[in-house]
């Protein structure tokens, strides 16, 4: 029966990576293929040689010999703890991207206009991409391209030269993302797992991340694409800056409350998406608030009316890429099942045996930092979610281990070598049309430099900082 598990589990996984080839959306695979290896887990019960307890991090004892009913009630029991977990994930996700869609709503983000007042395109190049680098670490790599590529089709007109700028903001984005808890769906996942904190991991991945960042932008800044100025100055009106009374207020604040969640986690010891809800809570407060002062007296009874239909928070929630959330929901739950029968252990324990290279020394075993840096290239041909996902049932290292940090750093800056190995790559290819073929050509190779450098760094560091 396991066999079959596999199989599902790599035919879903194939029609995932193959998304844009068949035209369908990734979380139809996703929730197949994780309700099918569930159905399967279930038949199978009776038969199956192990069982892996996720909460006590080993494998049931005895597990063979227990009765048939033993068995389907610790199957119920472990499909719980894996449906908390993930939920846990899913609500922080829904809390962030809700601030994010309000502070739109307002238009916040249009006040980033106002730090761009130069003609050079060198100057540019390092604005974009620092901004990239830090408004990726609060808000996460995908709303940080979204944004900044929007700023940047307002202030270039032509589009090679956005292409070119879009390839290093990508590169900066999920660089950004891999050294913050909220930057990326997989540092969450590991700082939701309880396998890293939010001090620890800005603390030993910020200078690898920075130098992934820094490395391909110091070289493409001397390329000929960002040499010279625009052809036309760049004009930042005022009245653009700040499209609404309340865009600059609803950024700071959208900004500050995100960057709360971790604060509040560290005092209260609650797991993070307690400290989203508040944060939405609180910002929601003040849309409303805002929202309903832009309303004159005379049409306060029509709003009254019609209340429902100006709430930006209905607006917001309305907005919300709920594919994604069923897409990590159903991907999350079906390596949950690989992870339940052991084979995620197992494959661990083989890594580890078979792998006798250079890594981390860990109570008596070595995790490869081959085996590391490889999961950043395959983050870079399917996606990084799924990748980090089964890390965390094949490997069994406690809380803040250098293994976790390196994952971290490799599964989010691995996915610039390709243009489809992120979820900035891939919003940047549709925005800017850009080819993959492309971007293999002209910003992998910086992508792949940026990628070797910053791990290398990562070792260095390593041997300090632990």
């Amino acid at each position: 029966m396991e066999i079959f598990i596999i199989i599902v589990f790599v035919l879903g996984y194939l029609a995932i990576t193959l998304e844009h080839s068949l035209k369908i959306d990734k979380l139809i695979p996703a929730v197949v293929m994780m309700a099918v290896c569930w159905g399967l887990v279930s038949f199978g019960i009776d038969h199956f040689d192990y069982w892996f307890d996720s909460g006590a991090h080993h494998l049931v004892e005895g597990f063979k010999g227990l009765e048939s009913e033993e068995k389907h009630h610790l199957m119920s029991e472990t499909l719980l703890h894996h449906l908390g977990k993930t939920a846990e994930i899913l609500f922080f996700l829904l809390g962030a991207m809700t601030i994010v869609e309000i502070i739109d709503y307002f238009d916040g983000f249009s006040t980033f206009k106002s730090y761009i007042k130069t003609k050079n395109k060198k100057r540019l190049l390092w604005i974009f991409t620092f901004l990239a680098f830090i408004l990726s670490a609060i808000i996460d790599n995908l709303t940080a391209t979204i944004v900044l590529i929007t700023i940047l089709q307002k202030i270039i007109k032509d589009k090679e030269t956005r292409m070119w700028f879009a390839g290093l903001i990508i590169i900066a984005a999920n660089a950004g993302g891999a050294w913050s808890p909220i930057g990326d769906v997989t540092t969450t996942m590991l700082w939701i797992g309880n396998k890293v904190t939010a001090a620890s991991l800005i603390d030993h991945l910020v200078i690898p991340s920075l130098i992934c960042m820094i490395v391909p932008t110091l070289i493409a800044s001397y390329m000929k694409p960002f040499q010279g100025d625009l052809v036309k100055e760049i004009e930042v009106k005022e009245e653009e800056i700040h499209d609404t009374t309340y865009s600059a207020i609803m950024l700071y604040l959208g900004l500050g409350m995100i960057l709360f969640v971790p604060v509040f986690k560290t005092i209260t010891h609650l797991p993070p998406y307690i400290g989203m809800m508040l944060s939405l809570g609180v910002i929601c407060t003040f849309a409303e608030i805002f929202s309903t002062r832009q309303f004159k007296i005379s049409t306060l009874g029509d709003h009254v009316k019609t209340a429902g239909h100006h709430s930006p928070v209905h607006k917001s929630l309305s907005k919300i890429e709920m594919p994604s959330v069923l897409f990590f929901f159903g991907i999350l739950m079906a390596v949950a099942a690989m992870e339940s029968l052991g084979l995620l252990y197992h494959f661990a324990e083989s890594l580890s045996e078979n792998m006798p290279l250079m890594g981390t020394e860990i109570a008596g075993t070595k995790i490869s930092d081959t085996v590391v840096m490889l999961l950043g290239v395959g983050s870079a041909v399917i996606d990084n979610v799924p990748l980090v996902a089964a890390t965390l049932g094949m490997f069994q290292e406690g809380l803040n281990d250098p293994l976790w940090h390196f994952i971290a750093f490799s599964a989010g800056t691995g996915g610039s070598m390709l243009i489809i190995g992120s979820a900035a790559g891939v919003v940047a290819m549709g925005m800017e049309k850009i080819s993959f073929f492309w971007y293999l050509k002209n910003i992998t190779w910086l992508a792949v430099l940026g990628f070797v450098v910053g791990s290398i760094s990562f070792m260095i560091l390593r041997s300090f900082l632990y």
